[in-house]
C-alpha cells in the first residue's frame, strides 16, 4: 500500500489528483469543527452517550462533527440512506430499473434522483434532530423569534452542511483519486482513532491492574482483525467458464478458458450498516421517552436488552448481519440472468448443461460462499461488543469501523495502481 502510495507520487497527474483529494478531505475536516449557533454541545455530547445506538452510530459516522454540534453534524448520512434507498426501489420499481440499464444517461438521471432524496432526507433528519435538541434544553433559545431564529439556523446550517459534504465528495470523483463519499466517511472515523488510543491508555493509567494486560491484547485483536478483514475482502470463488469455438469468415474465435470470480464478501459493509440502524432504533427511542427507571421499571428494562453490552444485543446483531447479507445478494445478483449472459457469450460451465442446470449451480455456490462471507462478516462485527462486555471499555462500534477503514483504503490502493497501469502502459503506437 505504502509503496503504491510513493509510486503514485512519482506520476505528475497522480500527484495532482493525491493533493486535490487531501485538500477537499481538509475541507471536511474544518467544516466538522465549525460549530452551528444555538446548539450548547455539552448537552449533545451527554446525550449521544445515553440516548441509544443510532446517535452514537451517527456521530462514528461524522467523525465526532455530530456529538460536537458542528456544521457537517449530518455529514454523508442522509446520503447513504438515499442511495440505500434508491438502490432497494431500483430492483422494486421497473422504470428505476429500466432507467439504470440505460447506461450513463440513465445513471447520471439515478444520481439526480439520489440527490434529490438526499435533500428531503437531510431536512427531515434537521428538523428531527432540531426537535430533540429543543426537548432536552441543548438549544439555547426555544420561544418567540429567537426560537424560530434557532429553529431556522440549525436546520438549515444542517441541510446545507450535508449538501456541501456530497458536492466535496462528487469533486473527488470527478478530479481526485477513489470514491469521495466512502473517502470522507474513511477520513472521518479515522480522525477519531486518536481520541480513541487516547481513551484506553487514559484508562489503562487510572485503573491499573488487569488493565495493562487488556489494553495492548486489544490493540493485537485489532490489528488482527485487520489482516482478516484485507483476507476476507480479497477471498474469492473462481467458477471455471469454457468458451466454445466458433468461425467468423477465415477467423477462429473463442476456445479459451476462463473463469467467473465470486467474492466471499460480495456486500461488503451495507449488512453491517442495515443491522446497525436496525437494532438502533429501541434504544433511541426509549432516549426519547426519557423514562424514570423507578416508575416505569420494565419499559426500562425493556428498552435496556438492546443496549450494545447486551447479550441479546449481540445475538439479534449477529442473526441480522447474516439476514441482510442474504437479502442484499439475492437483489443484487441474479443467477438466471448470468446463466443467459454465459450462453449468449457460447460459454458454459465444464460438467454443467446450459440452462436451469447452470442457473441451478450458481445459485447453489453463491448461496454457500454468502453463508460463508456473513459468518465472517457478523464474527468481525460482534468481536468489539464481546470485548465491550468483557473488559468494560467502549469499543462496540469498532467492528463497523475497522471494516469501512480497511475497504475503503483497498479500493483506493487498487483505483491508483489501476491508473498506475494505464499511464505505463505502452500501446500499440509504440
Amino acid at each position: 500500500m505504502f509503496e503504491t502510495l510513493k509510486n503514485a507520487w512519482k506520476i505528475e497527474d497522480l500527484r495532482k489528483k493525491l493533493i486535490y483529494t487531501m485538500l477537499i478531505l481538509l475541507v471536511v475536516r474544518i467544516g466538522s469543527a465549525i460549530p452551528v449557533p444555538f446548539i450548547d454541545p455539552s448537552f449533545l455530547k451527554a446525550m449521544v452517550n445515553s440516548t441509544g445506538n443510532l446517535l452514537g452510530y451517527l456521530d462514528m459516522l461524522t467523525g465526532g462533527a455530530f456529538s460536537q454540534a458542528t456544521l457537517f453534524a449530518l455529514s454523508i448520512s442522509p446520503y447513504i440512506t438515499s442511495s440505500i434507498v434508491i438502490q432497494l426501489l431500483t430492483v422494486a420499481i421497473p422504470a428505476l430499473e429500466r432507467m439504470a440499464k440505460e447506461g450513463p444517461e440513465g445513471q447520471e438521471r439515478l444520481k439526480k434522483i439520489t440527490r434529490y432524496t438526499t435533500v428531503a432526507l437531510a431536512v427531515l433528519q434537521a428538523v428531527a434532530f432540531y426537535t430533540m435538541f429543543r426537548n432536552s434544553l441543548a438549544v439555547a433559545y426555544t420561544d418567540g423569534f429567537s426560537g424560530v431564529l434557532a429553529a431556522v439556523t440549525i436546520v438549515g446550517a444542517f441541510t446545507a452542511g450535508a449538501m456541501l459534504v456530497v458536492w466535496l465528495g462528487e469533486r473527488i470523483d470527478e478530479k481526485g483519486i477513489g470514491n469521495g463519499i466512502s473517502l470522507i466517511l474513511f477520513a472521518g472515523i479515522v480522525s477519531r482513532i486518536p481520541a480513541a488510543v487516547g481513551d484506553m491508555i487514559k484508562v489503562m493509567l487510572e485503573q491499573g491492574g488487569v488493565m495493562w494486560l487488556w489494553v495492548p491484547l486489544i490493540g493485537l485483536v485489532f490489528l488482527a482483525e485487520i489482516a482478516f478483514i484485507v483476507l476476507m475482502n480479497n477471498a474469492e470463488r473462481r467458477i471455471p467458464v469454457q468458451y466454445a469455438k466458433k468461425v467468423v469468415g477465415r477467423k477462429m474465435y473463442g476456445g479459451q478458458s476462463s473463469f467467473m470470480p465470486i467474492k466471499v464478501n460480495m456486500s461488503g459493509v451495507l449488512p453491517v450498516i442495515f443491522a446497525s440502524t436496525f437494532l438502533a432504533i429501541p434504544g433511541t427511542i426509549g432516549g426519547f421517552l426519557n423514562l424514570d427507571p423507578i416508575e416505569h421499571p420494565y419499559w426500562t428494562q425493556f428498552f435496556n436488552m438492546f443496549s450494545y453490552r447486551s447479550l441479546l444485543y449481540a445475538v439479534l446483531y449477529f442473526l441480522l448481519i447474516i439476514g441482510f447479507n442474504y437479502f442484499y445478494i439475492a437483489i443484487q445478483y441474479n443467477p438466471i440472468e448470468m446463466a443467459n449472459n454465459l450462453r449468449k457469450n457460447n460459454g458454459a460451465i465444464p460438467g454443467i448443461r446450459p440452462g436451469k442446470p447452470t442457473s441451478d449451480f450458481i445459485t447453489k455456490v453463491i448461496s454457500k460462499i454468502t453463508l460463508v462471507g456473513a459468518l465472517m462478516l457478523a464474527a468481525i462485527a460482534i468481536l468489539p461488543i464481546l470485548i465491550t462486555a468483557v473488559t468494560g471499555m467502549n469499543v462496540a462500534l469498532g467492528g463497523t469501523s475497522v471494516i469501512i477503514i480497511v475497504g475503503v483504503a483497498l479500493d483506493t490502493v487498487r483505483s491508483l495502481e489501476s491508473q498506475m497501469m494505464m499511464r505505463h502502459y505502452k500501446g500499440f503506437l509504440e
